[in-house]
């Protein structure tokens, strides 16, 4: 594994910012990657329920509001499997290369006409980036040893990466895709992840041994049996689609995009359910990896709150721009989904001071569990603002842009709070032998948030806007107060995990 040292050298590699070469080939990966995700999330939406006429799918926005939680959800939940094929199989790198692969399969096959490429293509996204996004994070910690101070900042470092691939996306992908033609829109997302995969590969040499094999490697009869489970289970999976498939064509049975999006909510909060109890009653955990391992059944808790909150950019406030905000500044008009690139903005504006009030504040930094109350309250208090600005807009008046911008404000300050940190968080607590499953579970918590959100955004039409905001801004602000209230004994829990 590497461990932050030049083999050349015989010193700690200080190559990249003072930090590992590698770090800079994940950097530009995941760089790529969120080019793409962000480039086509800022449309998804916006392309469903743009009319027939216009170019798009003519969804009302209770069908398009399922469809865009149930793949925003499952993107992240296929993050579980995919950490677990990591472990066992094919270790962190291979992983990162296929996912990428599939995402840009996927972008290309959105681009093409035809209902059928549209679901097949939203389809194979959600794979490759379950494949993709927990493993490159596993990588990222691979490049330091243990006791490397450096830990914290690489993560950081990396977290720019992520934010300036989404500043960039919605600007160009949004600008196309609105513009120009919906379907070149998605292409250009696809483009984009094939330049991650190119550089990726060209710049493999620099990660030295980080992620190149299993952590859960055993003897070759166990990875056999690892290899006929994966296999039988995705034969399962593949014929248990094929019969609905037959089922619903044939006229049988009567699927529907709100339907499959209930159906997939109960198999979410059935998953969680299962895999926390496997989890929390398997044997083999030490008793500190026990406590570390309730801390992340907490965390898991406030991630999936949050993100439910902050996930809505691409659907309910993707929406309010579109239809409620006035879209122009000194008679230049722009497309909606440039709104999507403020919260990246705001991210690689805010980071450096966020940083630094952290190493200012010293001994009195809040602890991870408190910055998680901080991003609760932020959220919660961005739909409050966004609750009034939908007050001023229920007699058809378009608002001011900067109600917006005020909310990704707000919800910038709680992403800077809450997200480095639970990455950083999963890597310290994790038992090293399930680092790989563990960071799924994180991003699993963004799959809970995503579909709540999706949730939320399907009652975009039937309920008054205020109404709808002030009770997600009211359910934020009353989690965190919730969660300040347990502060003390979580810490406790985390046995010296800082």
């Amino acid at each position: 594994m590497a461990t932050g040292l030049d083999a050349t050298l015989g010193k700690q590699d200080t190559r990249f910012f003072g930090h590992p070469r590698g770090l800079a080939t994940l950097f530009m990966t995941e760089l790529w990657e969120r080019f793409s995700y962000y480039g086509m999330r800022a449309l998804l939406i916006l392309f469903m329920t743009a009319s027939v006429s216009a170019g798009g799918l003519g969804f009302d926005t209770s069908k398009a509001g399922a469809i865009y939680g149930l793949y925003t959800s499952m993107v992240y939940m296929l993050s579980l499997p995919g950490g677990w094929i990591a472990d066992q199989l094919t270790g962190q790198r291979k992983a990162v290369l296929y996912g990428g692969i599939v995402i840009a399969l996927g972008n290309f096959l959105l681009a093409t006409p035809g209902i059928t490429s549209f679901y097949i293509g939203l389809a194979l996204t959600a794979m490759g980036t379950g494949l993709l996004k927990p493993n490159v994070s596993v990588i990222v910690g691979q490049l330091y040893s243990e006791a490397d101070t450096r830990r914290d900042a690489a993560f950081s470092i990396f977290y720019m990466g992520i934010n300036l691939g989404a500043f960039l996306s919605p600007l160009a992908c949004g600008y196309v895709g609105q513009n120009v033609n919906w379907r070149l829109g998605f292409g250009l997302a696809g483009l984009g992840m094939t330049l991650g995969i190119i550089q990726y590969v060209a710049g493999g040499k620099h990660l030295g041994e980080a992620g190149m094999h299993p952590g859960g490697r055993g003897t070759e009869e166990a990875q056999v049996r690892t290899k006929r489970r994966l296999l039988v289970t995705s034969v399962v999976v593949a014929a248990a689609l094929a019969v609905l498939a037959v089922l619903h064509f044939s006229g049988v049975a009567h699927l529907s995009a709100q339907g499959i999006s209930d159906a997939m909510g109960v198999l979410l909060l059935l998953t969680v359910a299962a895999f926390f109890l496997w989890l929390l009653s398997s044997r083999g955990w030490t008793a500190v990896e026990r406590r570390r391992l309730l801390v992340v059944g907490v965390l898991f808790v406030a991630s999936s709150l949050f993100w439910c909150m902050f996930e809505q950019a691409g659907s309910t406030l993707n929406l309010f721009a579109e239809r409620s905000t006035d879209k122009s500044v000194l008679g230049w008009s722009f497309p909606a989904s440039w709104l999507q690139s403020v919260n990246a903005l705001f991210i690689i504006t805010l980071a450096p001071a966020f940083a630094w009030l952290w190493v200012k504040l010293g001994s009195s930094e809040p602890s991870s569990p408190a910055k998680f109350v901080l991003g609760l309250f932020c959220g919660g208090t961005g739909f409050a603002v966004l609750a009034a600005a939908a007050t001023q807009a229920e007699d058809g008046t378009l608002v001011s842009p900067a109600w917006l911008v005020a909310v990704y404000l707000l919800h910038t300050s709680g992403e800077l709070c809450l997200s480095p940190v639970g990455l950083s968080a999963m890597t310290k607590l994790a038992p090293a032998r399930i680092t790989g499953l563990l960071m799924g579970v994180w991003f699993l918590s963004i799959s809970v948030g995503n579909y709540l959100g999706g949730r939320f955004a399907s009652m975009y039409e039937t309920l008054p806007l205020e109404r709808l905001f002030g009770a997600v801004a009211l359910f934020g602000v009353a989690m965190g107060l919730i969660l300040a209230m347990f502060i003390g004994p979580i810490k406790r829990l985390m046995a010296g995990v800082k």
